[in-house]
């Protein structure tokens, strides 16, 4: 079969209609099942709880269905059984029936050498007791267990306490789940067999097929995407993951095609449809697949993106928490923000238009979705900084807006 031909722009409109962009958010309240089909679409959310903004993976959902109930998603995650906490792309949250394709990562699973659990004197013994702790005492958390003088920290260290360590180090090769996230984040955790239904525990594949499942998952959840693409999906190498991409292709899950201006081929995953249009504006988080891969981001959408928040402050570029904006198939801007809880203030510290863009749509557009952003996260104001280019014309907008 000849190479099926694809633009950039129906390349674009591919990706975006698999991550979730071509349908219209809910007119009504979003509810449980709304939710559980993002998750499920995408196949997992990267956890992460920098909270300048809101945590990363809460934004995820408000990108694609708008406000919606943070307890709401809480109870579907962790009060049920159709989600659980894994390392796949990173630390994630993944549809429960991921746990046999993930067997033989939690196989592989060890801490960094430098890892305090692993220079623990003893850590055998202590990692048994903690086990048997686990069995008699779960659900619980680091707190829970024991006080232990672990190695004394260097510079650079975690500051994770041992038994903290230990639970993550049991969590890792599979031996404990989570079961819950408290208020302030931590984790629960209990045995894999009080949370996890049979079907999924108790089924093994092996890893080669565990590998392709994860790969056509990840194809269903980019649409459109390379070989190295697909392999950073769930964080496996490109080495690994070639003889199953082609395996997927002779099965006829994937198609072999080339995109105009992409050096390497790429992979159509079955039953994608190329949109006409995508309609959307969205504030998109660090940590959304669309943006996640930064070469993906950069031949999708022409798009050089960078975290800050590890950069010291004099160098940043475009500042601490900069998110992308997303306005139908094209990423138009970036815009810092905080949110200032004490005053009841959406913080907007820098605000940057990409090139060639429709300047006015553009502005209008942001200020629509951080007045969305706003009410969701129960702040009264916006406050518009005077840093990037569109800042003053920002700034105008949003002060019409608001009553």
């Amino acid at each position: 079969m000849p190479r099926k031909e694809i633009s950039l722009p129906q390349a674009r409109r591919i990706a975006l209609a698999a991550q979730g962009f071509d349908q219209e958010r809910p007119d009504k309240q979003v509810n449980a099942g709304h939710i559980r089909r993002v998750i499920d679409r995408l196949g997992l959310l990267q956890l992460d709880y920098v909270n300048v903004l809101v945590p990363a993976h809460y934004l995820v959902i408000f990108s694609r269905l708008g406000a919606y109930d943070m307890s709401r998603f809480h109870r579907l995650v962790y009060k049920g059984r159709a989600f659980t906490e894994q390392w796949a792309h990173e630390a994630s949250i993944v549809p429960a029936a991921l746990w046999p394709a993930l067997e033989h990562r939690r196989q592989d699973y060890r801490p960094y050498p430098n890892s305090p659990i692993m220079k623990l004197k003893g850590k055998s013994k202590y990692l048994s007791e903690v086990m048997e702790i686990i069995e008699e005492m779960a659900p619980l958390t680091a707190q829970d267990l024991p006080a232990f003088e672990g190695p004394k920290r260097r510079p650079g260290d975690w500051h994770r306490s041992v038994p903290r360590w230990a639970l993550e180090y049991h969590f890792g090769q599979g031996r404990v789940a989570v079961a819950d996230r408290l208020p302030n984040f931590q984790r629960v955790y209990d045995l894999p067999e009080r949370l996890i239904d049979d079907e999924f525990r108790t089924r093994s594949l092996s890893r080669e097929a565990a590998q392709r499942d994860l790969l056509q998952r990840a194809a269903f959840a980019f649409g459109i995407a390379t070989l190295d693409d697909l392999a950073d999906y769930y964080r496996m190498s490109a080495k690994d993951a070639a003889p199953r991409v082609s395996e997927l292709v002779e099965e006829g899950l994937l198609r072999e095609v080339a995109v105009d201006g992409w050096t390497k081929p790429a992979f159509l995953a079955k039953g994608v449809r190329i949109p006409r249009a995508i309609e959307c504006a969205s504030l998109l988080s660090p940590f959304d697949p669309v943006v996640w891969y930064r070469p993906r981001a950069e031949r999708l959408f022409d798009f050089h993106y960078r975290i800050e928040i590890y950069v010291p402050a004099k160098k940043r570029k475009w500042g601490y928490y900069v998110l992308p904006f997303l306005l139908d198939d094209r990423i138009v801007a970036r815009v810092d923000l905080k949110a200032d809880r004490k005053n009841g203030a959406l913080l907007v510290l820098a605000s940057h238009p990409e090139e060639g863009i429709d300047e006015e749509r553009t502005v209008n557009a942001i200020a629509a979705e951080l007045q969305h952003l706003a009410r969701w996260l129960g702040l009264q104001s916006i406050k518009v900084s005077r840093r990037g280019a569109f800042a003053r014309a920002l700034a105008g907008e949003v002060r019409a807006r608001q009553p």
